[in-house]
C-alpha cells in the first residue's frame, strides 16, 4: 500500500511538471517614460498593465487548448521618439506578441512602424490622430484622440463655464500640438476669440515672458497643450503674476501631480479633460480604484486603468482566436466588444474607440475631481 501511494505522489508530482513544462510564454510588451520628469505617468501606466497581467495569470488561462502565462517586459522610451524606436525594435526582437504604449504621441508615431512592420499589436494612448490616420493594420487607440480631448475642453469651457477669449500654449510635442489644434478649432467653430497663441517645450521650467505677454491680452482662460510636468510651474506662475484667468488643459495634465508642482494655485480655476466615463461611477471602475490603490497604495493616475482594460481587451481577442500570434487574434480584435473598468471597446475602421466620451475635471485638495461626462 505504502509503495503505491508513493508512485501515485511521483506521478502527481510529474504530470504537475509536464503541465508547467507545457505551459507557453507569452511576452506582453510595455513602453512609456520610466524615469525623468513624466516617470510618474510611465510608472502608473505600468502598473495597470502588470495588474492586469497578475489577474488573468491567477486564472491559469488556456489559449487555443494549451496553458498559457503572461509576462511582462517593461521598457523605457523616456518620452523620446529615438529611443522608442530602439525600445520597440528590442521589443519585436524579444518576441513580444502586444506592447501597450507608447504614452506620448510624439513616440507613438514613429515607433507605430516598427511595430506595424513586425506585425506586432501596439495598443496606445497617444492622443494625436495622425496615429491611427497612418493606416497601420496592427496599431490601435485605447483612449480618446485629441479630436474629443482639445475638442470637447473647448465646448465645455464655452458652454458651461461661459468662457469668450482664450490664449493657447503648447509645448511642440505631438500631444501638445494636436490638442492645441483642436481646442482652438472648436473654440473658433463656437465663436470664441483666441486673443493669444505661444509656444514652449516640454522641458521648460520658466514661463514668465509667455505669461507676461498673455496677461496684456486679459483671457478668460489659458489652454495648455502639454503634460502636468509644465502645466504645474505654469499655473503656479500664473498666480504670481496676478494672471487670473482659469487654467485649462487635455489629459496630460489632469492628475494628482499637477498639484505637487503647482501647490495651492492648482486648487481652484483649473479645468482638465480624461478620456472616459466618470471612473467611480461605475461598479468595474469602482472596483478597479479600490483594486489598483490597495496594490500599489496610491491612486491611479490617468491611464493605468486604460492600460489595464487594454491587457484584459487583447487577451479576450487571443481567447476568441485561439491563438497568442498578432496576425491570428488581430481579426477578433478588430470585431471585439469588451466592456471594461473604464467603458467600452469597440474599434473602427482607423482603430480608434467607436464611443470615446471624455469626463471633465477640476482640482480640490490636491486631487482631480470629476464634474461631468461630456
Amino acid at each position: 500500500m505504502l509503495q503505491f501511494t508513493k508512485v501515485a505522489v511521483i506521478g502527481a508530482i510529474t504530470a504537475v511538471a509536464t503541465t508547467a513544462s507545457a505551459q507557453e510564454v507569452v511576452k506582453i510588451g510595455m513602453t512609456g517614460p520610466l524615469t525623468g520628469p513624466q516617470a510618474q505617468a510611465g510608472k502608473d501606466n505600468e502598473n495597470g498593465v502588470r495588474m492586469a497581467i497578475d489577474e488573468l495569470n491567477a486564472k491559469n488561462p488556456v489559449i487555443g487548448g494549451k496553458p498559457v502565462k503572461f509576462v511582462l517586459l517593461s521598457e523605457d522610451d523616456q518620452a523620446d521618439p529615438k529611443t522608442g524606436v530602439s525600445v520597440a525594435q528590442k521589443l519585436v526582437d524579444a518576441g513580444a506578441k502586444a506592447v501597450f504604449g507608447p504614452y506620448n504621441s510624439g513616440v507613438a508615431i514613429p515607433a507605430s512602424r516598427v511595430y506595424n512592420d513586425a506585425r506586432v499589436v501596439m495598443a496606445t494612448v497617444g492622443s494625436n490622430p495622425k496615429i491611427t490616420q497612418q493606416g497601420y493594420g496592427y496599431v490601435y487607440r485605447i483612449g480618446a484622440s485629441d479630436i474629443e480631448l482639445g475638442g470637447k475642453i473647448a465646448a465645455y469651457a464655452i458652454r458651461e463655464l461661459k468662457h469668450k477669449k482664450f490664449a493657447v500654449v503648447d509645448d511642440r510635442t505631438a500631444y501638445g500640438q494636436g490638442v492645441a489644434e483642436q481646442f482652438i478649432k472648436i473654440a473658433k467653430e463656437n465663436g470664441a476669440e483666441i486673443v493669444g497663441r505661444e509656444f514652449t517645450n516640454d522641458k521648460a521650467v520658466d514661463f514668465n515672458s509667455i505669461l507676461t505677454s498673455i496677461k496684456n491680452k486679459k483671457p478668460d482662460a489659458v489652454f495648455y497643450g502639454g503634460h502636468y510636468t509644465q502645466g504645474g510651474p505654469l499655473r503656479r506662475q500664473m498666480k504670481q503674476l496676478g494672471l487670473n484667468a482659469a487654467l485649462l488643459g487635455g489629459d496630460a495634465i489632469c492628475n494628482a501631480e499637477l498639484f505637487k508642482l503647482g501647490g495651492d494655485a492648482v486648487n481652484e480655476g483649473v479645468y482638465c479633460v480624461q478620456g472616459g466615463a466618470i471612473l467611480e461611477s461605475g461598479t468595474a471602475g469602482k472596483a478597479f480604484v479600490n483594486a489598483y490603490q490597495k496594490r500599489y497604495n496610491t491612486k491611479p493616475l490617468t491611464y493605468a486603468v486604460s492600460f489595464y482594460d487594454g491587457m484584459m481587451v487583447v487577451a479576450e481577442a487571443m481567447k476568441k482566436a485561439g491563438s497568442v500570434e498578432p496576425e491570428k487574434y488581430m481579426p477578433a480584435l478588430n470585431t471585439i466588444s469588451y466592456t471594461g473598468a473604464a467603458g467600452k471597446y469597440e474599434f473602427d475602421a482607423k482603430h480608434d474607440l467607436k464611443q470615446s466620451p471624455v469626463t471633465v475635471y477640476t482640482v480640490k485638495g490636491g486631487e482631480p475631481v470629476a464634474l461631468t461626462s461630456y
